[in-house]
């Protein structure tokens, strides 16, 4: 959904020439995949960051437009809310100091953004769910005005047959809380905002990488964990995953919002063709773009959200490549928190890739899928089934496992040692001290009582970018 769509409205034509174009593209995409015609780069990181908006009263603030003629920076973007932006780091690799270099951008942005203050915009926070957001926020007057946002939400009523989507969010805990509503349009999905890492690797490795990316989801979901709160409602440790499949759903065909079918077949562009088998086409949207740049195939990708989706892109003289979006974890806490989680992720996956195949064998695509929602209800306190394990390990017990992986993995990938020790020593406190973002923002509400004290305390740690494992309460 990153391109922007022209049509104001779809005839069945334009469906049945969107279809067909979409079809020709998937077998050129294919055909280029067996002619070892694809990108053979990588490993080559970067990401995206969603955050929010908001006003001195610590309320959504819903003027991205204005905010961003006033930023003027093409690396920060609208999302689908006018209370929502997107911060994207440049493309880098993981050998040196790259990770400290995106680490620099992403806070240099933070800090722009926040410097950005209007009448209309005090700040800009990262966190997976506002704890201070009111339904009344969601309504479609708040949406971005782009035609993308605006197709989308009539092609998803459309293929909803017009009624509304219920959601219905429960706690895991004995006796805990519920919520429950219908909504008539896509603007609940504004509720969440995540961090998103990218990630492209040779292309005959991709389908090894994406697998073990996918086994990773249920530890990095735990370790990361920062939406307890929706509407004031004290729901999952990862909220932001019910909501977002829960917004989208109702629609014809699988869910949109899901993990998926499957693990990727070494053919990584099989991928897409099961999109065009399973998934009907939304936003029938022809551009005027070269079928080189295969234009249908990734704005129908881009309607389908695996939390471990491929990515079609291009690179250097624009080779095509597939490479891999994590989507799993909440934005926030803090940058320095991010970026710890961003170097799990990259070494732990690197180092576990060689030996995916028979982690496969070991764990059902299936097991993997409930362990990422055990995740995303109790965090560190899941329970998970793990390849080769015939007993369940708590996800504190399993990150702590992976921890020497990664530092193995990012010491392979030739990441300075220092960075190493730094970023995965971030991730070893938090475990050591039970502190991730959710644990925090529970515990702070729990004591205070005030989730407006609880946002200006989390902002004011943000801002000094202090790790999550080290901010009072």
């Amino acid at each position: 959904m990153g391109q922007d769509v022209a049509a104001g409205g779809f005839t069945r034509a334009d469906f049945a020439h969107f279809e067909a174009r979409l079809a020709e593209e998937t077998q050129a995409l294919r055909d280029a995949f067996a002619a070892g015609q694809l990108a053979d780069d990588g490993p080559t990181i970067g990401l995206e960051l969603e955050a929010w908006l908001i006003d001195r009263n610590f309320f959504p603030a819903p003027f991205n437009q204005s905010f961003l003629e006033r930023l003027g920076d093409p690396n920060v973007v609208a999302e689908l809310s006018q209370f929502n932006i997107e911060v994207n780091a440049p493309v880098l690799g993981l050998a040196g100091r790259d990770l400290a270099a995106m680490h620099e951008h992403l806070s240099a942005t933070m800090r722009r953004c926040a410097a950005n203050a209007h009448e209309d915009v005090a700040t800009v926070v990262a966190i997976g769910t506002l704890p201070t957001l009111r339904e009344g926020d969601l309504s479609i007057e708040a949406m971005t005005p782009m035609n993308r946002y605006a197709a989308l939400n009539r092609e998803v009523q459309r293929a909803r047959g017009n009624a509304p989507v219920e959601i219905d969010i429960a706690s895991p805990e004995p006796g805990g809380e519920r919520f429950a509503a219908s909504y008539r349009d896509v603007m609940l999905e504004a509720a969440t905002t995540s961090l998103q890492l990218h990630l492209q690797v040779p292309c005959d490795r991709t389908s090894l990488y994406y697998n073990a990316s996918v086994i990773l989801s249920a530890p990095l979901v735990a370790i990361s964990a920062n939406a307890p709160f929706l509407f004031g409602r004290r729901l999952w440790q990862e909220t932001r995953i019910p909501v977002f499949e829960q917004a989208l759903g109702g629609v014809e065909g699988p869910p949109r919002v899901s993990m998926g079918h499957g693990w990727m077949e070494p053919d990584p562009t099989a991928i897409f063709a099961e999109n065009m088998a399973l998934y009907p086409v939304i936003l029938p949207d022809c551009s005027d773009e070269s079928s080189e740049r295969f234009p249908c195939l990734r704005l129908h990708n881009g309607t389908i959200w695996r939390w471990v989706r491929p990515i079609v892109g291009f690179g250097e003289g624009g080779r095509p490549h597939v490479r891999i979006e994590q989507r799993v974890m909440a934005a926030g806490p803090s940058v320095y928190d991010m970026m710890a989680n961003a170097a799990l992720y990259f070494g732990a996956v690197h180092a576990i890739a060689p030996q995916v195949e028979r982690m496969m064998r070991e764990m059902p695509f299936e097991a993997a899928t409930c362990n990422f929602y055990a995740a995303a209800q109790r965090g560190l306190d899941a329970s998970l089934v793990w390849p080769g394990e015939t007993a369940e390990l708590s996800a504190r017990a399993l990150v702590e496992r992976l921890l020497p992986l990664a530092e193995k993995g990012l010491g392979d990938l030739g990441m300075d040692a220092d960075l190493i020790d730094k970023y995965l020593g971030a991730i070893a406190a938090r475990l050591a001290s039970g502190r991730t973002g959710a644990s925090w923002q529970l515990a702070s509400y729990e004591k205070h009582g005030d989730f407006h004290r609880m946002l200006a305390t989390y902002l004011e740690n943000q801002r000094l970018g202090l790790p999550v494992h080290e901010w009072p309460l």
